[in-house]
């Protein structure tokens, strides 16, 4: 049974420290009881079943196990819907409706954090290649967050199972971190947003793993980083949020592809999410004006076909309507009166972007 996978782990005591390997495969005797704990999700989150959902699959990826929550370090400050999946302080804060006004002091703060949120990017980009599972890659992203004193803000946010996004080939957003192991040839975003001192950031990036990725995909890749920096380079005071939309779909249809518009970006500070809602479409009807000290985010999804999307049975995952490829950026914004910062800007240690000089043939590269 093809739909049966199995995940086998060796840790060993050598004199240079603990070791651990493990080995991903599908199926096993029917004479050996299937009681592990990794399972399918279901229900946004709220149930797990052990076999394979049944689905029309737009493409050619699906689900794979998924392993238990991990836990969180002592001493980390849990946001409200840490034990039962609520946000019940955003769900009803004032910011839903209002863009709220960042202060001095909340600024420093909203650096500091998205400092942290760039470091676990770069540190889940180092580790992607063909053979790493996306459980994997979510163990780096939830270590290092523990590392920082940091929570990850995806962690049972309505029930969300994982601490990272992690979205590959033709999944739009949500993709929720499995045993499936990353093949040649894959694309695959991380979507990254830790909460220390009280506010959040929230960054992403789309990385390519291994030689094998298509030139397609690729310029997937370079159509949908340039259309997001095209929008931060217009923002300013006085912008309506609705125009960025237009600016990213004017680039996006140049280039052959399609804006999905089932998603936006949105406010980001004391809460994961607030307003403004900022469609990425052309022709949006978004509300608000950027104003100095809105601090928001900026994050098209872009479709190599069209831009209609369905989700998996898991109620998570965002699939292309017709499973061809996705790929998507992100940045968080600070407004000043001369622009937007970039609180999420790539450091001097960022691993090189894969069209930039002295990228490495073959490495995974970012995208952003």
């Amino acid at each position: 049974d093809p739909a049966r996978e199995y995940v086998a782990v060796v840790v060993a005591a050598l004199q240079r420290g603990p070791a651990c390997w493990h080995q991903v495969g599908g199926g096993h005797p029917a004479s050996i009881e299937d009681s592990g704990p990794w399972l399918y999700v279901l229900d946004h989150g709220t149930s797990r079943a052990g076999r394979r959902p049944g689905f029309s699959y737009t493409g050619s990826l699906r689900p794979y196990r998924v392993s238990p929550r991990r836990p969180v370090a002592e001493g980390i400050l849990l946001p409200d819907y840490a034990a039962d999946g609520d946000p019940r302080a955003e769900q009803a804060a004032p910011a839903r409706s209002t863009p709220p006004v960042v202060s001095a002091a909340q600024a420093e703060k909203l650096r500091a954090v998205c400092r942290m949120g760039r470091e676990i990017v770069d540190a889940a980009h180092r580790v992607i290649k063909p053979g790493v599972t996306t459980d994997e890659i979510d163990r780096v992203v939830h270590d290092k967050h523990m590392e920082f004193g940091a929570y990850p803000a995806p962690l049972n946010y309505h029930n969300f199972p994982k601490s990272v996004c992690t979205s590959v080939n033709e999944v739009v957003c949500h993709g929720i971190p499995d045993m499936r192991q990353l093949e040649d040839g894959d694309i695959v975003n991380i979507d990254v947003s830790p909460i220390f001192d009280g506010f959040h950031a929230d960054l992403n990036e789309t990385f390519c793993v291994g030689p094998g990725v298509t030139q397609k995909k690729k310029d997937l890749i370079k159509a949908s980083h340039d259309s997001l920096m095209k929008a931060i380079d217009a923002c300013k005071p006085g912008f309506f949020y609705r125009d960025v939309g237009g600016i990213i779909t004017s680039h996006i249809n140049g280039c052959g592809f399609a804006v999905d518009k089932t998603y936006c970006g949105h406010g980001v500070g004391e809460y994961f999410h607030c307003a403004p809602n900022i469609p990425h479409y052309a022709g949006n009807k978004a509300k608000f004006v950027m104003k100095v000290g809105h601090c928001f985010t900026i994050e098209p999804m872009i479709n190599t076909g069209t831009w209609k999307d369905v989700h998996w049975a898991d109620g998570w995952t965002a699939v292309t309507k017709d499973g061809k490829p996705s790929a998507q950026f992100e940045h968080q914004l600070l407004m000043h009166e001369s622009g937007a910062e970039i609180l999420t800007a790539r450091l001097p240690t960022s691993p090189p972007l894969w069209w930039e000089e002295g990228a490495q043939p073959g490495a995974a590269t970012p995208v952003l």
